[in-house]
């Protein structure tokens, strides 16, 4: 990759491409974990681009993409939350938020330092909006995931679960706080 990555805000442009993205990643990554009718009612629901529309559409979601040479190559989503954040599974006492939801980045992009230029930019959302700690969930036994998440601060703190059609998978939360 000798040209720039460009790193800009999602829009209704970028519908059908984060469709795509968002579904080849977690195939890639997760696909040979579940059976097929699982796997394709995950993608279907969380992939959908009618999914992708709404959630673009709300003020509490934010996407984040990288492009080289015009192609999505990686994207970052964020989640605002206070109280309860029922997608994690964890009571959040309160405390304002920031749920990084799904970091992607396509495999043949890998080692080009988009992951951390994407998690460093969700950091620095959170910041700017005051929120007092960010938190996301990894798969079990993705231990590349755990390492990247702990070089950045993050630490394990708690389990949790994620659904992938009617099978459940066992994660951890790992949360970032920017405050005490």
């Amino acid at each position: 990759m000798d040209q720039e990555i460009l790193y800009r805000d999602a829009g209704p442009d970028d519908i059908a491409a984060l469709s795509a993205l968002g579904r080849s990643s977690f195939f890639d990554a997760f696909g040979h974990l579940y059976s097929s009718a699982d796997l394709n009612l995950f993608l279907e629901t969380a992939y959908s681009p009618a999914k992708i529309a709404s959630e673009l559409a709300n003020p509490d979601r934010l996407y984040r993409l990288a492009e080289f040479g015009g192609a999505l190559v990686g994207y970052c989503k964020l989640n605002l939350k206070t109280g309860f954040a029922d997608d994690l599974n964890a009571d959040m006492d309160g405390r304002k938020i920031i749920d990084l939801s799904q970091l992607y980045v396509r495999s043949d992009a890998t080692g080009k330092g988009i992951g951390d230029a994407l998690a460093h930019w969700a950091i620095d959302v959170a910041n700017s909006r005051g929120c007092d700690d960010v938190f996301l969930s990894v798969y079990s036994e993705n231990y590349g995931a755990h390492r990247f998440y702990q070089r950045l601060g993050f630490a394990k703190y708690a389990d949790t679960y994620f659904m992938v059609g009617n099978h459940r998978d066992d994660e951890y939360l790992f949360r970032l706080a920017l405050t005490a």
